[in-house]
């Protein structure tokens, strides 16, 4: 997600708190909003599918390997 479409969800956030939105720009900061949480998501499943685990017999687990690796299905 760019910087100018987070800007977005900002300035629509404060202008529903000061004067409210018009249909439109209420369907647009659904958008934009539903697209950032997908982003944090995939972010995230990313992150998490780096993640090894040293066990303590010593053996490394890969939880990418074990449990996840979902970014790749899609």
């Amino acid at each position: 997600m760019e910087q100018n479409q987070i800007d977005r969800i900002n300035t629509l956030y404060h202008k529903a708190k000061s004067v409210g939105l018009t249909a439109e720009e209420k369907a647009e900061q659904e958008m934009l909003r539903k697209e950032y949480i997908e982003t944090i998501r995939r972010n995230m499943r990313a992150n998490l599918n780096h993640i090894s685990v040293v066990e303590p017999d010593g053996s490394v687990t890969d939880l990418g390997k074990k449990y996840g690796r979902q970014e790749e299905e899609q």
